[in-house]
């Protein structure tokens, strides 16, 4: 059997399987980075990645705590009225 009839041949046992496709790449090929670049692509990732699972994590526990957070502002306006200066004169 020649090549090309062998891959015709697993080309239809595998449309005999499956109907399913790989989809086509959209992507462009791989670069080559520098090193510190790397690490530095990495450390950002991983940084943004620990973020979001903490966001995650706490709306889960606050979920289920049935806890509303609102917004607190310390240095806010009911604070802060208390302490203006008004000049009497």
């Amino acid at each position: 059997i020649s090549a090309e009839e062998r891959r015709l041949r697993d080309k239809k046992h595998l449309d005999d399987i499956t109907a399913a496709r790989l989809p086509p790449l959209h992507h462009s090929p791989a670069k080559l980075l520098p090193m510190e670049e790397s690490i530095a692509i990495q450390i950002q990732q991983k940084e943004a990645y620990e973020e979001m699972q903490a966001k995650l994590a706490a709306q889960k526990l606050a979920e289920r705590l049935n806890i509303k957070m609102l917004r607190f502002e310390p240095e806010g306006e009911a604070s802060m009225q208390y302490r203006e200066v008004r000049d009497e004169d």
